[in-house]
């Protein structure tokens, strides 16, 4: 006998008992992006594979290591999508959507990284992206932040995540930086670790985001790049950060935080948590005005954000309080040939009445005590039972299957009364 096919490591299924926990987070996210304006986007899964090397760049840990990339059967390079900003930007290029316009979207869906699985870190895990096109001042940037805010309050989270912010200033200022950076941890290479010792060549930046403790002194006492920062730059940090404390948001100044994708410039932000073990940033983004350029597009200004679902949903897990909805409301019993036929027509006519009632009607066949466990397991509140005699009285029984009540026998019109007052308002 054949063994039964497994998924792919780190490639997770959600199972019915888990989707209510994912479509109570999703609901809340798109209202709280409708109440700011943004519009939805849907994007391809697979894209150009020269696309993610130029947006993110040749040398970071994603093109190098992670990128789940092969060749088609035309010979081309494509690459399952690692990340969501690039083809967005990708998409509004192509269709012209950037040309003296503003725009505000979101996307949704799975990303593809070939990492080492652990809890919070899958190989196809489900991201929303939110990106800001055309806005040049903080105030783009504010708002992404409490929007942000907001949907930590709304999932009941807020106590649970803290903000941290950074610069990371203009092209030309950084690569000042880095030469004062290279020739720091020049001075100190007996401290740096094998892949920081790689990066000192391709991406010095990124050694200030190691998670090694070995490094931490190494790192602590590292040059600052705020120090770097010409007038622009500054300036629209201190605007941004005047403006979170005028409006109450508070925040952690972090100089080590930098992104793991070339793209960004000024503004950097991560919304981080301790819950998670070291799983801990559970949304980030920032600016990344010169993607666009890098992209064939005219200068433009752009700015978002990217928030991991599966370490946002363990986090509102851990609440206990998330209000899941009952799969079923009413399970239909039939018994009989003359009850099989109209049940079915029965229930059409309950949907019609009652729109969002759960309602499913038990088939298989089974006596009356086989379908009445059925409904209990699978959670309804109601039985509606209809049998041959039930039929030829134009009747059905209702029973409840939660509280201690009799069961009533109603017409079919005083059914649906019934369940229109007991369940329509939910």
């Amino acid at each position: 006998m054949a063994n039964n096919i497994q998924a792919i490591r780190g490639m997770h299924d959600v199972l019915p008992e888990q989707a209510p926990l994912w479509q109570y987070a999703e609901h809340i996210i798109r209202d709280v992006l409708g109440a700011y304006g943004y519009s939805e986007i849907r994007l391809p899964i697979v894209e150009k594979t020269e696309l993610f090397k130029r947006s993110i760049g040749e040398v970071t840990d994603i093109v190098e290591k992670e990128m789940y990339t092969f060749e088609d059967r035309n010979g081309d390079s494509l690459t399952l999508r690692p990340e969501g900003t690039a083809g967005c930007l990708r998409a509004c290029l192509e269709h012209g959507l950037l040309h003296n316009q503003v725009h505000r979207l979101w996307y949704y869906g799975p990303m593809y990284r070939h990492e080492r699985p652990q809890k919070g870190r899958y190989r196809q895990f489900f991201q929303l992206g939110v990106e800001a096109y055309g806005m040049a001042g903080p105030d783009i940037d504010v708002e992404l932040i409490l929007m942000i805010d907001r949907l930590w309050k709304k999932l009941g989270i807020r106590d649970k995540v803290r903000l941290q912010l950074n610069s990371l200033g203009t092209i030309a200022e950084r690569a000042l930086y880095r030469e004062t950076l290279v020739s720091y941890f020049q001075g100190h290479l007996d401290q740096l670790d094998e892949d920081s010792l790689r990066r000192l060549a391709t991406n010095p930046l990124r050694i200030l985001d190691t998670k090694n403790p070995a490094m931490k002194e190494v790192v602590a006492n590292a040059p600052e790049l705020m120090a770097y920062l010409g007038d622009d730059s500054r300036n629209h940090f201190n605007m941004l950060t005047a403006t979170l404390d005028d409006l109450g948001i508070s925040y952690e100044l972090n100089s080590r935080l930098v992104r793991g994708l070339d793209y960004y410039g000024k503004t950097v932000f991560e919304w981080v948590t301790d819950e998670l073990g070291a799983q801990g940033t559970v949304c980030a983004g920032g600016r990344y005005d010169s993607l666009i350029e890098q992209l064939g597009g005219k200068a433009n200004h752009a700015v978002g954000f990217a928030m991991g679902m599966e370490r946002l949903l363990a986090l509102v897990e851990m609440l206990d309080t998330v209000p899941v909805a009952r799969p079923v409301d009413v399970y239909m019993i039939r018994v009989g040939e003359k009850a099989e036929k109209e049940g079915l027509r029965f229930a059409e006519t309950i949907r019609e009445e009652i729109p969002g009632l759960k309602l499913q009607v038990n088939c298989g066949g089974g006596s009356f005590k086989s379908q009445f466990k059925k409904a209990d397991k699978i959670g309804a509140e109601y039985a509606i039972i209809l049998g041959d005699d039930e039929v030829s009285r134009g009747e059905v029984g209702i029973k409840s299957l939660r509280h201690e009540q009799e069961q009533q026998t109603l017409s079919q019109p005083q059914a649906i009364a019934f369940f229109k007052e007991h369940l329509q308002s939910r």
